[in-house]
């Protein structure tokens, strides 16, 4: 018994080693260059490629063909990425999620040039670098492990990296040459990769597809680690490798014996699950959902009758181009559920070929048991919509990297534990339904069934929900601060999405007449994910186009095609445009969403002459913030036992210098942010835990310091979002009385956000603030961007609200205007109220 615990202690080790290379690399990169680089194990790949064809195809001997794959191959890799990807986006200061989504484009990429390559078939001869003694690999981990500490404590460059690290934009001012460092991290990184793969590659299956999902496994240590601590990823990576293999000595019996051995078997997977859904998230909150698209993604209802005959000509073919044409719909539908989940809701989603197979599974399962086939796809998809629900509902509250995570490890979980073992799917059959086994009828019935989902998604975007979801995308504090329930919307998003891939995915097997689990790969879902950002996340015809696409370029001669090409598109996404929009835009038929006339109105604001609520019969409620006090991480104090009183029919004024604690306290009396102590009471009812939309219900609207517009939705789409969500809804003459009162009411009511000016931009978000009849409002610097003439305007309808019985509250830093409006101003230093 001891000699076997010391053998699988041995053989946990050798893996932990590697593992621990993995986060060592992950944590150097994302530390110089603030990227989670996904594409570290397709990297991994590449060199463990490149050595067997130097040593085992090329003839070279073992030493100088490591040298030169880990010494020249590797960190060429990784200056390229820095150069050509990654580089261009941290100098445009791209949306955080940009980074992330380039990282799938090189893994897409990565795996798609290893098939063109090296075929698609797995190796079994790679050299072994180190030898079997797992020793020899610890001690390479822990010298590497301590090289890269000592560098980072006691040199320059590791000055210079702490710096970079603590803030680049003052790091750069000082001198320090950010490029240098960021080019620095990616070399280093990528030799880690390329390390790992090459003392990986010996004991795990070489092909295209499984050893960079094995390396993205591993992130789990980095996640760990909290992509800062190399000691505790390294030691992360050690204990989950010799506990993984402890775990193989068990066979437990009974119907979840095979579950619990796959557990055992995959327990980086369960680490990474657990640390995406426990720990605190990696990235921050706002601007890290994927950036709303540049044009409205209209089509053409000429491109669309192009589009119809095209999907038909099918239907004339014969024989093996009919039965390849049969995926084309069904690939659509899956595409289709990223549309709404990535393209509408802006939300990071790589594990949709998860719920894809699960559709598929259950479909075959309930078929199995007599259940006909058409009446089995109907139930599978509730049943994986419910599984959306329970992996959705504690992934919704992830942003950006964190949210990624979530969705990625969810993925490969489903695919690890249940698609790919013989206990869920052995035997399984997937047939097509009676009536429908003919190519050509199957083909109608998928037809059919894709344009109702086209149908169901057309309709949802045009909607209340739709805008809500753009607004989501686009400033989800924003959205939150309009009235927006965003954590039930993004279930939302996620649950139609798992529905629409359990679809799809369930049609695509019953196409294939099989039910073949490499179709859902994790992998592959990355490439869907890829090819639906490519052409264009919020466009109705990207799944058309990208199913088409994706299924030409795989029935071709050469593997890995597609993912050669969408990879490539992918990882440029910062310098591309999404493909459709080099396609004609449709004509707006008409922006106009109003339920009033009055297509006329003012270029300037009304300056006071109409207001946009009726006057209340009772007064309104007091909003009061009793002995707040806040502390951020590192034991800054933003707020320091502080108590105001709003008073209604008044302003009051917050001044102070930068620092003082005005927007901390503004935001924890809109619910954005939480006080350690104190409470918020509005009459006398504590409301402090409640959350920033149902604050917005309770009749307490915001505007931000920085704009909180949403820029894919129209000025009357903005507002209408306010009326729809705010305190007195279903009003129709609020959307007119804002938009008059602001100045809105003309033809700008119906240009896009996008392309507006700042000026016209604070009177959108204030008319938007004021559609839902709030009784109080907080006012975030909102003369910023503003002439003289404008302030003055806007000074005349604040006065105005406030003698109409609105309470409002401003931050703000033009004294004048304070001056000019204010009935009360209290002064704000170092967290305190001092007057």
């Amino acid at each position: 018994m001891a000699s076997l615990t010391y053998e699988l202690t041995l053989a946990g080790l050798a893996v932990g080693s590697a593992a621990a290379l993995t986060g060592i690399g992950l944590v150097v990169t994302y530390r110089a260059t603030g990227v989670l680089n996904l594409a570290h194990g397709a990297v991994a790949m590449i060199c463990a490629y490149v050595l067997r064809q130097l040593v085992v195809v090329e003839g070279w001997p073992l030493p100088p063909a490591a040298l030169v794959t880990l010494l020249v191959v590797a960190p060429g890799i990784g200056l390229v990425l820095d150069r050509v990807v990654f580089r261009p986006l941290a100098r445009r200061e791209a949306n955080p999620a940009q980074p992330l989504v380039a990282s799938v484009g090189v893994f897409v990429l990565l795996v798609g040039a290893a098939l063109l390559l090296w075929g698609p078939g797995a190796r079994d001869d790679v050299p072994v670098l180190l030898g079997d003694d797992p020793w020899a690999q610890l001690g390479a981990v822990v010298a590497l492990a301590c090289l890269v500490g000592a560098v980072t404590r006691w040199t320059r460059f590791g000055r210079e990296l702490r710096a970079v690290i603590d803030n680049r934009p003052l790091a750069v001012v000082s001198g320090i040459d950010a490029d240098r460092v960021a080019a620095a991290g990616w070399a280093f990184g990528s030799f880690t990769a390329g390390l790992t793969g090459v003392l990986l590659a010996p004991y795990v299956r070489l092909d295209p597809y499984g050893m960079p999902l094995l390396v993205v496994e591993v992130i789990a240590v980095a996640v760990i680690a909290r992509m800062r601590s190399l000691p505790v990823a390294v030691v992360a990576a050690l204990a989950i490798g010799v506990a993984q293999a402890q775990l193989t000595r068990l066979h437990p019996e009974g119907w979840a014996g095979p579950l619990l051995q796959a557990v055992g078997a995959n327990l980086f997977v369960v680490a990474l699950l657990v640390a995406a859904l426990v720990l605190p998230g990696v990235g921050g909150r706002g601007r890290d959902a994927l950036p709303p698209p540049v044009r409205s993604g209209r089509v053409p209802g000429g491109l669309w009758v192009v589009v119809g005959v095209l999907f038909l000509l099918p239907l004339g073919f014969a024989g093996s181009d009919l039965h390849t044409a049969i995926q084309v719909p069904a690939l659509a539908v899956i595409l289709l559920s990223l549309v709404v989940v990535a393209g509408r809701g802006g939300q990071i989603a790589l594990g949709q070929a998860a719920y894809a197979g699960l559709g598929a599974l259950f479909t075959a399962l309930l078929t199995a048991r007599g259940v006909p086939g058409l009446v089995a796809l109907g139930l599978a998809v509730p049943l994986v919509a419910a599984v959306g629900l329970l992996t959705g509902r504690p992934a919704i509250r992830r942003h950006g990297l964190a949210l990624a995570l979530v969705t990625l490890a969810t993925g490969v979980a489903v695919s690890r534990f249940v698609l790919t073992q013989p206990y869920a799917t052995a035997g399984l059959s997937l047939g097509r339904p009676a009536g429908f086994s003919d190519d050509r009828a199957f083909y109608a019935l998928e037809l059919v069934v894709l344009a109702g989902c086209l149908a169901l998604v057309a309709a949802l975007r045009r909607g209340r929900t739709g805008r809500a979801l753009a607004a989501l995308r686009d400033h989800e504090p924003g959205a939150e601060a309009a009235g927006v329930a965003v954590p039930r919307l993004k279930l939302l998003a996620f649950v139609l999405g798992a529905a629409l891939a359990a679809l799809g995915g369930g049609l695509l097997g019953m196409g294939l007449r099989a039910f073949d689990p490499e179709a859902y790969d994790p992998v592959r879902g990355l490439l869907w994910f890829a090819a639906v950002l490519v052409l264009g996340a919020d466009s109705l015809l990207t799944p058309l186009a990208a199913a088409a696409l994706l299924t030409t370029l795989d029935a071709g001669p050469q593997a890995g095609t597609a993912a050669a090409l969408l990879g490539l598109l992918a990882a440029l996404t910062g310098r591309l445009p999404p493909l459709t929009n080099l396609l004609p835009q449709g004509r707006p038929a008409s922006r106009s969403i109003s339920r009033t006339g009055g297509a006329g109105g003012n270029p300037s604001p009304a300056e006071g002459r109409t207001h946009p609520h009726t006057p209340a019969p009772t007064p309104a409620p007091t909003l009061r913030a009793h002995h707040l006090t806040l502390t951020h991480p590192g034991g800054i104090t933003a707020l320091d036992d502080v108590t105001l009183t709003l008073a209604p029919s008044r302003i009051t004024a917050l001044v102070g210098p930068n620092g003082a604690g005005k927007s901390t306290l503004f935001d924890c009396l809109t619910g954005t942010a939480r006080p350690r102590h104190g409470r918020i009471t509005l009459d006398g009812a504590d409301i402090t835990s409640r959350p920033a939309h149902a604050r917005t219900r309770l009749g307490i609207a915001r505007t931000f310091q920085r704009l909180a517009v949403f820029p894919s939705l129209t000025v009357e789409e903005n507002v209408r979002l306010g009326e729809e969500r705010g305190h007195v809804r279903e009003d129709p003459a609020a959307v007119e009385r804002s938009l008059r009162l602001l100045g809105l009411a003309g033809p700008v009511r119906h240009e896009t956000a996008a392309d507006l000016p700042t000026r016209t931009l604070r009177r959108v978000e204030l008319a938007r603030a004021l559609a839902g009849q709030p009784h109080t409002l907080l006012l975030d610097e909102p003369a910023a961007g503003l002439d003289a003439e404008e302030t003055a305007a806007l000074a005349r309808i604040l006065a105005a609200l406030a003698a109409d019985g609105l309470t409002v509250l401003v931050v703000e830093h033009d004294l004048d205007l304070v001056a000019g409006i204010a009935h009360t101003v209290h002064t704000m230093e170092g967290g305190r109220i001092v007057s």
